[in-house]
């Protein structure tokens, strides 16, 4: 036990203490938030930063010509006289200055069909807009053919927007208002982190043992302890430093959180409910507004809270250490058959692609959490570590929790002996590219 200790301390320190880690440690949060604003930097750049678009319209029904209405993106020119008899010449005489020609058909109103024509491939912005400018003008058109004397006030009037409410019931009877989109995300961040980390630390195992081995230190390290040891020490000290990385993580999250719940309620203005109550008086309307965007946000407050998070954290630690251990000795005992990383590709190609099953499980088992697939693949120690976070928020039955967890620890303790008689074998074999067959004879002894 001193030397698996020391093996701990040792694989822990050299990658805890340094300067990289403790900098990226306390950036990684902010990198992830900053990395999913991205997507909306690039939309509001692609919008703003670039010259509208010239799309011309032949209205062949002569009714809906001017039915298309600009928008930040695109500028709609009708083409009427001779060039809408011939589009393609007006196309071929603009010289580039038009992106696309939009032919209305004569029967639009019959057969909701039209045409874009283009020398590239038109952008999703442009036939969705198209789409929905002309489809709400032909459904206008349908209601106002009936005749009926403000039909279409009464359509618009009659549409409504349910607001779905989610309340659950505990065991003692108490009603606790949750969030499924909110349970959504927590399960997706968790499933993803999940993943990340037993990939990336495994293959930082599996990095370690063939440099070690390459180097030949592993044949001084062996002399001093079993090569059991020394994978276990290995194992143990990386695993180590995910969770103290997590926990750094938690701790920010927490700090934020508080930081930013506070600054919330100290918004809020009081006089704002009164004002509500009185919407008759001058900025009655907008104190309404203001109420019913903090009702949003109290809704999604409310959602947060509700999710034991106490729960999800225990259970994250159990499952992030039972598939850690279950695919981190898979990497170790596999990087002990090959002298450089360029030859392990052939025994971690597998276990990649079992991890990518397991995300794609997760992901396939939002639709129904407590369905058969999500339940049988919660009990399948290579995808449980992934499915079981994407569940967790959807409060999963103690005992399939309970059952999931025995399963995996008890798979991952079998594959960690397959793998120390692979390690303790190939640790210490050079010279000679081994394959499955070997790795098979290894573990017969």
């Amino acid at each position: 036990m001193e030397k698996l200790k020391l093996i701990i301390v040792r694989e822990y320190m050299a990658i805890v203490g340094k300067k990289s880690f403790i900098v990226m440690t306390l950036l990684m949060p902010f990198l992830i938030v900053l990395v999913g604003l991205i997507p909306i930097a690039i939309e509001y750049f692609n919008r703003s930063g670039s010259d509208q678009l010239t799309v011309a319209v032949v209205d062949n029904s002569g009714q809906y010509g001017g039915a298309i209405a600009d928008d930040e993106l695109y500028h709609f020119v009708p083409l009427t006289g001779a060039d809408a008899a011939d589009p393609r010449a007006c196309y071929d005489k603009a010289d580039g200055n038009i992106e696309a020609v939009v032919v209305i058909p004569a029967d639009v109103d019959s057969v909701p069909q039209v045409t874009v024509y283009s020398e590239n491939t038109i952008a999703v912005s442009l036939k969705s807009h198209i789409t929905r400018q002309l489809s709400d003008t032909i459904t206008a058109r349908r209601i106002a053919a009936y005749g009926v004397p403000g039909m279409a006030e009464m359509v618009n009037k009659a549409s409504v927007d349910v607001d779905l409410k989610s309340v659950r019931w505990s065991a003692d009877g108490s009603e606790e208002e949750t969030s499924t989109e909110i349970a959504l995300a927590i399960g997706l961040i968790l499933a993803f982190v999940t993943y990340m980390f037993v990939l990336s630390y495994g293959a930082m195992i599996m990095n370690g043992v063939i440099e070690e081995k390459t180097n030949r230190i592993v044949e001084v390290v062996v002399s001093s302890c079993k090569p059991f040891q020394l994978m276990m020490g290995k194992i143990i000290g990386v695993g180590l430093v995910g969770l103290t990385q997590f926990a750094v993580w938690v701790v920010i999250l927490i700090i934020v959180a508080m930081v930013g719940g506070s600054m919330a309620a100290d918004s809020v203005d009081p006089s704002t409910l009164a004002a509500a109550e009185v919407a008759n008086l001058p900025g009655g309307a907008d104190a309404v507004v203001e109420v019913a965007d903090g009702d949003a946000m109290s809704r999604v407050m409310t959602g947060i809270m509700g999710v034991n998070y106490v729960q999800i954290l225990v259970a994250f630690v159990l499952y992030f250490i039972g598939g850690y251990l279950l695919y981190a000795s898979l990497f170790a005992g596999f990087g002990s058959a090959v002298d450089q990383a360029s030859d392990a590709s052939q025994f971690t190609l597998p276990v990649v692609i079992l991890m990518v099953v397991a995300l794609y499980a997760g992901m396939g088992c939002i639709e129904n959490p407590s369905g058969p697939m999500a339940f049988w693949c919660s009990m399948i120690p290579f995808t449980s570590p992934v499915v079981m976070m994407v569940r967790l928020p959807y409060d999963v039955p103690m005992w399939e929790l309970a059952l999931s967890v025995a399963i995996l620890f008890g798979t991952a303790i079998a594959i960690t002996w397959l793998a120390a008689r692979i390690y303790r074998t190939g640790i210490l074999r050079y010279g000679k590219k081994f394959g499955f067959k070997d790795i098979f004879l290894w573990i017969k002894g």
